[in-house]
């Protein structure tokens, strides 16, 4: 009962269980959301893992109804997208995890607005990757409360600079606040305290963990037990990550039983992608494991194989009439989580773009047909990454018990779960057939594969805070982690943005985040947006740590450039720059 210490002094903890448990029972139900990054299916002990101990995930998998064939998308920011809004990543502006192309765009209606509309409380704990900035943030996206890093990954360049996994500073709502313990220990503890706080309205909570993503980072305790069961180096250090989050996830559902809350509670877990570290692949991420244990399944995180996208789909609520704990082994995907919650929780729905899921909800209730269907995985180039036959690349169609992969292998994964046998000459019409299918739902999501613009001078975020991860850059040239930060990579990108109204603005532009104070070690630097192109020589490069540029804006749509050039002449873009409306 250690998260009840605010509590105590007011009200006894059992009579405080008492007055929570018997409101819960008369409210549309609780939900959370549980999912971690870069877990693969085989990553559980339940799943058949020999390694791996997962003791409290196994307990959880006894306790829900599981879907076996459940699929996202090969890497996070597409998941956490479909999850949100119910469609297909390509449609939302979020579809890769960084280039600019991360953000959400505004006209997506999210489950965290659904929820704030029927009158629930609305948190999110741990990683978001739908965008830095405003409009695309958790708190411009229906979360009234979030506690969150910016960015893909803790250590990336737009999350607090010194960052470790351990003792960090995050964003609570838009506020940079230094927070004590390993980062999985903080997102469960806000977690906690945010569902244990008694409110006559439900809530729903979103607690997105940054593990077991790298850089490998946990405890040496943990690490260390994986070492000694024949694991090495980062590979031990992934399992320790997991081990850490599967003791969280125990204490927090201990915490959830406790106040009475765990039967008109929906809870679900599932992961971003396939495994990243949880076996090894000698041969690309595209073969079977060398080393390790991948649930049987082919290729890993960023796969169009099942080992990509195939992961662990967890649904607990003892109370709610889903009946008893059972596999489905229904075709499934991250895009029906909307419709579903929306369903099992009887929310009136709010205008928006049309929804490409379904609702899982009458296979939960007892157990009805699903009609037969077609979904679809990919990794998408989008624009400025395209080439010829880009439509296939990194995709996968699935249709009952057939895999199409890239539209030239087919699968049989009831027989063959390791898509070692292409049946594609054998099957020529079901080839068609999924390729007809591929190409019309290609041609129905290109449209929406345009960047979301950063809103710039609107009051929800003046000053606006960007950084390089969000350039709109090709390929390889983005600038999105530390270490590209330290070497001064030498790329220049431009930011989309949105100049909320005419006025007055100021630009800082800075090599390192201005909070550090560090010399900008520049001779030269240059901005231009729209109109506007102002230079401005550098006088004390070791001792001024930014430059500002005050300009008048028109409002509308506009490229922002930054040039920042070295002491031995070397240019690239300003891998940070505020920009401040100051009339």
């Amino acid at each position: 009962m250690h998260f009840l210490r605010g509590w105590q002094a007011a009200v006894k903890p059992r009579l405080l269980i008492l007055l929570i448990a018997a409101a819960a029972s008369a409210m549309p139900p609780n939900v959370v959301l549980v999912i971690t990054d870069d877990q693969g299916y085989g990553d559980l002990s339940i799943h058949g893992n020999p390694v791996l101990r997962t003791p409290n995930l196994d307990r959880l998998h006894a306790q829900s109804v599981r879907f076996t064939d459940f699929h996202v998308s090969p890497f996070c920011t597409p998941t956490r997208a479909a999850i949100m809004t119910g469609r297909y990543a390509a449609r939302t502006g979020a579809y890769r995890t960084s280039h600019g192309r991360t953000s959400i765009h505004p006209r997506e209606v999210t489950l965290a607005q659904v929820f704030a509309a029927n009158g629930y409380r609305t948190a999110m704990f741990g990683k978001w990757h739908l965008g830095d900035n405003y409009p695309s943030r958790p708190i411009d996206k229906g979360f009234q409360h979030a506690v969150w890093h910016r960015c893909g990954g803790v250590t990336q360049i737009s999350d607090y600079f010194g960052n470790d996994y351990f003792d960090d500073t995050y964003l609570v709502n838009d506020r940079w606040t230094e927070f004590e313990g390993y980062c999985t220990d903080v997102w469960f503890r806000e977690a906690a305290r945010f569902v244990e706080t008694a409110s006559d309205r439900p809530f729903f909570a979103y607690i997105a963990t940054n593990v077991p993503h790298g850089p490998f980072l946990v405890a040496e305790r943990y690490q260390r037990f994986y070492e000694e069961a024949g694991e090495r180096g980062d590979y031990a250090a992934f399992k320790g990550m997991i081990a850490n989050f599967d003791e969280n996830l125990g204490r927090f559902l201990t915490e959830v039983d406790q106040l009475g809350l765990a039967n008109n509670t929906i809870l679900i877990f599932l992961t971003d992608n396939g495994t990243a570290r949880g076996a090894e692949f000698g041969h690309g991420i595209d073969a079977l494991p060398t080393a390790g244990f991948n649930g049987g399944m082919r290729g890993r995180k960023s796969s169009a194989y099942d080992g990509g996208h195939r992961v662990p789909f967890f649904v607990r609520w003892p109370g709610g009439g889903i009946g008893r704990p059972r596999d489905i082994d229904a075709l499934s995907a991250h895009i029906d989580l909307f419709p579903t919650l929306v369903d099992l929780c009887g929310l009136e729905r709010l205008p928006g773009p049309p929804l490409d899921g379904r609702s899982l909800a009458p296979l939960l209730r007892d157990g009805a047909p699903v009609p037969d269907r077609v979904l679809f995985s990919q990794i998408h180039g989008g624009v400025g990454f395209a080439r010829p036959g880009d439509r296939w690349l990194g995709s996968a169609v699935m249709a009952g018990r057939w895999r199409l992969v890239e539209g030239r292998y087919l699968f049989d994964i009831k027989s063959d779960r390791s898509q070692s046998f292409d049946l594609a000459p054998e099957n020529p019409e079901t080839v068609k057939r999924l390729r007809a299918a591929h190409e019309t739902w290609y041609r129905s999501i290109r449209p929406g594969m345009r960047p979301t613009r950063i809103v710039i001078g609107h009051d929800a975020e003046n000053p606006a805070h960007l950084t390089s991860q969000e350039w709109q850059a090709p390929g390889s040239h983005a600038v999105w982690s530390r270490n590209h930060l330290i070497q001064r990579k030498a790329e220049n990108w431009p930011w989309l943005v949105e100049v909320h109204r005419d006025g007055r603005y100021r630009l800082t532009l800075s090599r390192w985040p201005r909070y550090l104070g560090r010399p900008i070690d520049s001779t030269h630097a240059r901005v231009r947006i729209g109109e506007v192109d102002r230079q401005k020589e550098i006088s004390d490069p070791g001792g001024a740590t930014e430059v500002l540029f005050d300009v008048g804006l028109k409002a509308g749509p506009a490229e922002l450039w930054t040039w920042l050039t070295s002491r031995d002449g070397q240019s690239h873009g300003a891998y940070f720059v505020s920009v401040e409306r100051l009339e």
